[in-house]
């Protein structure tokens, strides 16, 4: 099972292709999908060929991707010219000290004992007492099955328990591998083209590296693929001798075979591979947020990627937006910005948190303009503005219409019509945000228009979480019509008396 010769990945279309073949097809845009990769394996994938990809381009000195399995294979091989057998391309290698695809050489005396038997054993998830997604049921799994599992154990696990160390690419053992990226948007979509997102970041690596643009931690033309390095037990590598795309290994893994069927055997070590703690995930990852006042990469802990957190990284000004969230020269066409990462804690995973936003192609170029990041802070106080007259009206409900008689518990109970709202609020926050900065184009009349739908469609989604709560809340039936009349008049209220909001009104008024 030699990736470089054998067609071992199953594309969307049915065709079985090896590496190199998969390269050639993804150069001309064919390859549209990966049936038998996982969701949560999506952001592994993408990051692993594109790092591989642009490493074997740039080595070989070209800067246009072959089209052609031979070629890449040529040049794929260019990045491993002392293993002529191709053992590192290999997905099983007998000989310990020799290196496997994904597999760093087992230094003599070092035990695998721990046995995993499918490859979902083997992945990175690690889910809450095997309830949301089950694990080590793949019983007939194929190769590529094991592909996908490796990349993405060995470039995106944290900490996994004793002597079970994570990647460099994090700010801690608990924090994840964060993929913040812009992406072709093709048929204008949210789905992701793999092709078209891969020849882009390849391209834009490319350029970068030509341009001179590194954070100075790495060494260009350094160690690169790090499973091809012997590991001696205790040692590790110094992260400034490393190509700054350096694909890396976290875990001692070694795949075999037994009566016809793949296992995998696993090792501990006594320190992580790469000597990188103190860089806090800051190692110079095209897809990482790096936050710019303690120089950490993002942890997404407990959160999702809503409007919140998106418009924090890309607009605020806190976070170094990564090099491949960026949009290039040239780049006017419609894109996608894809924010993807594990949610995780202390040996466990709290869900794979994805989000895809659709950004029109006259918008692009305004991204990181201080238009948009005025326009994003000043919809996130609208949206508070309704989240707070929402709240109003109901913990007023709940003390029978008498604001002497709020109690802490009450604002407790809005929680759920709260959440509801700014779920909607945030299915509205983008399109309405790309809405005003092109109006603003147009006029101040343009420029209003635009405010005032986004306050409306807020209002109506407001009202409606407050129809559907009001009847829900506890109340005596004797003062209930009374409660609920407050409580209308209260939301209209804190509307109107709060100032981003008061736009809606004056049209109301014919203002």
């Amino acid at each position: 099972m030699n990736l470089i010769t054998d067609p071992i990945l199953t594309l969307s279309d049915g065709d079985k292709v090896s590496l190199p073949g998969l390269f050639a097809a993804m150069t001309k845009g064919t390859a549209r999908g990966f049936p038998s990769l996982r969701p949560h394996q999506r952001p592994a994938w993408h990051m692993f060929l594109a790092q591989l990809g642009a490493l074997a381009l740039w080595r070989a000195g070209r800067t246009d991707p072959p089209t052609t399995e031979r070629e890449w294979a040529e040049v794929l091989r260019g990045l491993t010219p002392d293993h002529p057998d191709d053992a590192p391309w290999r997905l099983i290698v007998a000989e310990r000290d020799k290196p496997a695809f994904m597999q760093p050489p087992v230094p003599e005396g070092t035990r695998l004992d721990k046995i995993e038997t499918t490859p979902d054993a083997l992945d990175m998830l690690i889910t809450a007492r095997n309830h949301d997604l089950k694990r080590a049921v793949a019983w007939r799994a194929a190769p590529e099955d094991w592909i996908f599992a490796l990349v993405s154990l060995q470039t995106c696990e944290g900490y996994g328990g004793a002597h079970q160390y994570g990647i460099a690419r994090m700010n801690r053992g608990s924090s994840s591998r964060p993929m913040l990226g812009l992406a072709p948007a093709g048929d204008g979509g949210t789905s992701l083209d793999p092709s078209a997102w891969w020849g882009r970041d390849v391209r834009r690596l490319l350029e970068a590296r030509g341009a001179g643009r590194t954070n100075g931690l790495g060494s260009p033309g350094g160690h690169a693929l790090l499973w091809l390095l012997d590991w001696p037990e205790g040692r590790q590598l110094d992260i400034r001798h490393l190509d700054p795309w350096f694909v890396e290994i976290c875990r001692r893994v070694r795949l075999v075979e037994t009566e016809g069927k793949i296992a995998a055997r696993r090792g501990a070590s006594r320190a992580a591979r790469i000597d990188a703690e103190a860089f806090k995930g800051n190692v110079d990852d095209p897809w990482a947020p790096i936050e710019r006042m303690n120089g950490k990469a993002l942890t997404l802990s407990n959160r999702d990627f809503d409007y919140r957190m998106l418009c924090d990284l890309m607009f605020s000004g806190n976070w170094a937006v990564p090099l491949l969230a960026e949009a290039g020269d040239g780049e006017t066409g419609g894109m996608l910005l894809a924010a993807e990462a594990f949610s995780r804690g202390n040996t466990k995973t709290e869900g794979f948190k994805s989000r895809v936003v659709p950004i029109p192609g006259k918008i692009v170029r305004f991204l990181s303009s201080d238009t948009t990041a005025m326009l994003s802070r000043a919809q996130m106080t609208e949206i508070a503005g309704f989240d707070k007259a929402l709240r109003d009206a109901l913990v007023l409900m709940m003390a029978h219409g008498e604001w002497d008689a709020v109690e802490k518990k009450h604002y407790a109970r809005t929680g759920p019509a709260c959440r509801r709202f700014d779920r909607a609020a945030d299915r509205l926050f983008f399109p309405s945000l790309w809405r005003r900065i092109e109006s603003r184009q147009y006029g101040d009349d343009a420029a209003f228009k635009a405010k005032y739908d986004f306050l409306s469609d807020l209002k109506k989604s407001a009202e409606i979480e407050l129809k559907a709560a009001l009847p829900t809340l506890p109340c005596s039936a004797i003062l209930r019509p009374r409660a609920e009349a407050r409580a209308r008049r209260a939301f209209m209220r804190t509307l109107r008396g709060d100032d981003a909001c008061r736009d809606l009104f004056s049209r109301d008024k014919g203002g």
